[in-house]
């Protein structure tokens, strides 16, 4: 499976320039042979809570992400604004397959307090895990991956690979780093986390975050099968599933785990 990561410096409150943006990264990366390409967090809109008309048209963007996702012929994933039923904004991942259509929705289960995320945005409810065809796939966004219990609730349900798309700013890239190599070595997966480049004003009570990047793949063993730098990037990396049944039969780590007791 060829993946790619769209390192984007999503510019805030501004869909269609960021949508265009990720125009452009899918007809590279379908140039390259990809078969998804993966987005960070709020990647079309960033994190304006507060503005009406975006979430008034964020089902206009889903449907523009459609578009590209079938014009170019891949699969492409990414954390998005969406209104949830209560009418309040969610942070929904969604996996578009190669025909532009909804093959997964993820709703941010853990929201990110430290900046208020929690006061304006609807949680998520449930986990889930969808085949994409080439394996089963696992899901989280951003402030998840410091949770290990719902990764390895994804593995229980059959993920071989785990995708994050996040926001992750300074000072906190060895926690990122750390934490995705953690979390594909416990799950003996393949894990995607792509992260926002740039910086973005979050307001007076937050100030600005300059996320710093590295977008990275890491193997079953723990291994960076590939890692970006911290400017707008898109790289493209070939991974073999195969090594996660292998990795899984060489060291039963979760074949070993005692459940009932804990």
């Amino acid at each position: 499976m060829k993946i790619s990561l769209g390192q984007l410096d999503v510019k805030r409150s501004d869909p269609l320039h960021n949508i265009d943006s990720i125009r452009d990264y899918a007809a590279a990366a379908s140039g390259e042979g990809s078969d998804l390409l993966c987005l960070p967090e709020m990647a079309t809109t960033g994190f304006d809570w507060k503005d009406p008309d975006l979430l008034a048209s964020a089902e206009a963007q889903h449907a523009e992400l459609a578009d590209i996702a079938k014009e170019y012929g891949l699969a492409i994933c990414g954390s998005f604004l969406e209104r949830a039923p209560s009418g309040k904004p969610a942070n929904t991942l969604i996996y578009f397959n190669r025909n532009g259509e909804v093959l997964a929705k993820y709703r941010k289960i853990h929201l990110f307090s430290l900046f208020n995320e929690d006061q304006f945005v609807e949680p998520g409810q449930e986990l889930v895990v969808t085949d994409i065809g080439h394996c089963k796939a696992g899901f989280g966004i951003c402030y998840d991956l410091r949770f290990p219990e719902l990764f390895r609730e994804n593995t229980q349900r059959g993920a071989q690979l785990q995708i994050l798309p996040a926001a992750f700013p300074h000072p906190r890239l060895e926690h990122w780093r750390a934490l995705i190599q953690a979390r594909a070595i416990e799950n003996q997966c393949y894990f995607v986390a792509v992260n926002q480049a740039g910086v973005e004003g979050l307001g007076d009570k937050v100030g600005s975050a300059h996320y710093f990047g590295h977008s990275m793949i890491v193997d079953p063993w723990g291994e960076i099968v590939v890692e970006a730098g911290e400017e707008p990037d898109l790289v493209h990396v070939e991974i073999d599933l195969g090594l996660v049944e292998e990795t899984r039969a060489k060291l039963t780590a979760l074949d070993d785990r005692r459940p009932e007791l804990f």
